[in-house]
């Protein structure tokens, strides 16, 4: 006859097994096996596109002096961003695709929850720091070598990457040390960190306070200082006397605005809509949230270089330089 002792000790084994998930399967598009071809030559197309225009515009800002300033600096701490977040994810998803091997390491889904967190957060602060730079560029033109001095720039960049960094490690740690029973399915292309907190067994109101928190700091708060600086901005053009300004003032912050408008517009569109699905205990992605949090995740660093590239003269100057090894005109 077993001991109570022993039946409790059996009970706690049982439960220790049901909460340990040693990893997670990623179900990506496999509802849709006939089209995994194509996702695959299409994803693949982008993220070399990714690889190469933002590698072109990190080479550009370092070896051509007519881009040693804030603006391109921040630019090329953006293009490195892009490359480090769409390498986090993109390559697993591509295996996935060729290779039907969707299962990822419980210590994998960390690593890739933690650098895509990272990523998303430091992008934020890094808009809002290109926003400021452009603010004090057009309205304070006098004190913008003083106000945006190479130190100044290198320790807001080293914030925005230390802040997101931070974060991620909070977020990530609070994710990871859940309970998720026996649910190891993840309905999404990555370990992305609203679509694990739906596996847990558990309460995660501390999670959603900390991610509420997290939102206003790294979202809310960057979209501010974007807002404000271009209200500045546009109050300052419209206050110019000669056409020539106007337009070149507009010029330097279209790409940047551009930029801005579809990193927060994807943002909000993804985790803005309404949730009745969620609320009703439905955990399932539908294939458009799907393919939105791909555009996020894909095509959002892919048009960066490219809208930079077209709509700055400077960039275009330094990448025909760079392929033709001939001087800038």
């Amino acid at each position: 006859m077993r001991s109570s002792f022993d039946i409790l000790k059996a009970e706690d084994m049982e439960k220790i097994n049901q909460t340990f998930v040693l990893g997670f399967i990623l179900l990506g598009l496999s509802e849709y096996p006939k089209n995994e071809i194509v996702y695959f030559v299409v994803i693949l197309s982008m993220y070399l596109v990714i690889l190469i225009g933002n590698g072109v515009l990190i080479t550009a800002s370092i070896f051509d002096s007519q881009l040693h300033s804030p603006m391109y600096f921040f630019l090329g701490n953006l293009s490195f961003l892009d490359i480090c977040y769409t390498s986090s994810s993109v390559p697993s998803t591509l295996v996935s695709l060729i290779s039907k091997k969707r299962n990822i390491s419980f210590s994998g889904c960390a690593v890739q929850m933690f650098l895509g967190f990272a990523m998303g957060s430091t992008e934020c602060l890094l808009l809002g720091m290109m926003a400021f730079d452009r603010y004090v560029a057009i309205c304070n033109p006098l004190r913008y070598p003083v106000i945006m001095s190479r130190v100044v720039c290198v320790l807001m960049a080293s914030m925005s990457w230390l802040s997101g960094g931070i974060n991620s490690t909070v977020q990530t740690s609070l994710a990871m040390r859940l309970p998720f029973c026996e649910n190891n399915v993840i309905n999404h292309f990555t370990c992305e960190i609203l679509a694990v907190l739906k596996l847990a067994c558990t309460d995660i109101s501390l999670n959603i306070v900390t991610m509420m928190v997290s939102n206003m700091a790294f979202l809310v708060l960057p979209l501010l200082v974007i807002f404000f600086s271009y209200m500045f901005i546009l109050y300052t053009i419209l206050r110019m006397n000669s056409a020539t300004g106007r337009h070149k003032a507009f010029s330097t912050c279209s790409a940047h605005l551009t930029v801005v408008i579809i990193f927060y517009g994807t943002i909000f569109f993804m985790y803005a809509k309404p949730k009745s699905q969620e609320l009703l205990g439905e955990n399932k992605l539908q294939a458009s949230d799907k393919l939105i949090s791909l555009f996020y995740g894909v095509v959002t660093p892919m048009l960066n270089p490219i809208i930079y590239s077209l709509r700055n003269k400077d960039v275009k100057a330094a990448v025909k330089y760079l392929l033709n090894k001939k001087p800038i005109q």
